[in-house]
């Protein structure tokens, strides 16, 4: 049972759920029809929040599951909570100023890679 790590992908999948409404609300502000993927400033930054927010969710989701199996479920779930509050911290900032999203994505990118170096260091500790 991973109780933290399943809590920390449910709320990562959440928030990426929150993105893809703002997409929408923001196609439907400023009439961007899809398939169309350009539009004013407002909506291509909550695009662009929602595509990179997806390119990091098939790293993060990854990095969590195999934290949990190889490292610990709390580790993992920790691992999870930080890479959702950097990511939120990141879509709220590039929302409000593009140019400030850099602490939230940092903080995001950390989490995900500790939790990946931590889950290979364990699987490597394994085969010795």
């Amino acid at each position: 049972m991973y109780p933290y790590a399943s809590l920390a992908t449910i709320a990562c999948v959440a928030l990426y759920n929150v993105t893809v409404l703002g997409v929408g609300a923001a196609r439907r502000k400023h009439g961007v029809s899809a398939p169309a993927t350009d539009g004013p400033p407002d909506f291509q930054v909550r695009l662009r929040v929602q595509m990179n927010t997806l390119e990091q969710l098939a790293v993060a989701l990854p990095a969590i599951w195999l934290c949990a199996i190889w490292v610990g479920d709390g580790w993992a779930g920790l691992g999870g909570g930080a890479w959702f509050v950097g990511r939120a911290l990141y879509a709220r900032a590039y929302v409000a100023a593009p140019s400030k999203r850099g602490p939230g994505f940092i903080l995001a990118m950390l989490a995900t890679t500790a939790m990946l170096l931590a889950a290979t260091l364990a699987a490597i500790a394994h085969l010795i």
